[in-house]
C-alpha cells in the first residue's frame, strides 16, 4: 500500500526554506525535500488582504511520518500560524515511493538518492 505524503509549508526567505529543508531530510523526517520560489502569496491576515512574497518548501515523506514533521516544520518556524499542509500521494514511479518509505523508516546512514 502506498502511504507517501507531501508535505508542504511557505516561508519568507530562501535561506530559510533550505535550512528548513536541510534540517529535515537529515533528521530523516522526509527522504528529500524542494525549494521553490518566488512565489507571491495573496492571503487574508488581522483583517486585511496581504501580499508578500515567499518560497515553498515540499517534503516527501510517508504518512507515519507528517505529524512528526508537522511539529518540526512548526516548532523551526517563524510564522504566528504557518501553513502546514500534508497530501497524499494517489501513486507514482513504485521504487521512487518505495525510496521514500525506507529512507524515512530508517535513522541510520544515508542510501543513495535518485535524482527528483
Amino acid at each position: 500500500m502506498n502511504d507517501v505524503v507531501g508535505v508542504t509549508t511557505t516561508v519568507d526567505a530562501e535561506e530559510a526554506a533550505a535550512r528548513l529543508a536541510g534540517e529535515a531530510v537529515a533528521a530523516r523526517l522526509a527522504a528529500c525535500a524542494q525549494v521553490e520560489g518566488p512565489i507571491t502569496s495573496v492571503y487574508w491576515w488581522a483583517g486585511a488582504v496581504e501580499e508578500s512574497r515567499e518560497w515553498r518548501v515540499v517534503f516527501k515523506t510517508t504518512a507515519a511520518m507528517a505529524g512528526e514533521l508537522t511539529a518540526f516544520i512548526v516548532a523551526r518556524h517563524s510564522y504566528d500560524t504557518p501553513e502546514v499542509l500534508v497530501t497524499p500521494v494517489a501513486g507514482g514511479h513504485g521504487p521512487y515511493l518505495e525510496w521514500i518509505a525506507a529512507e524515512t523508516a530508517t535513522r541510520g546512514s544515508p542510501r543513495d538518492t535518485p535524482a527528483d
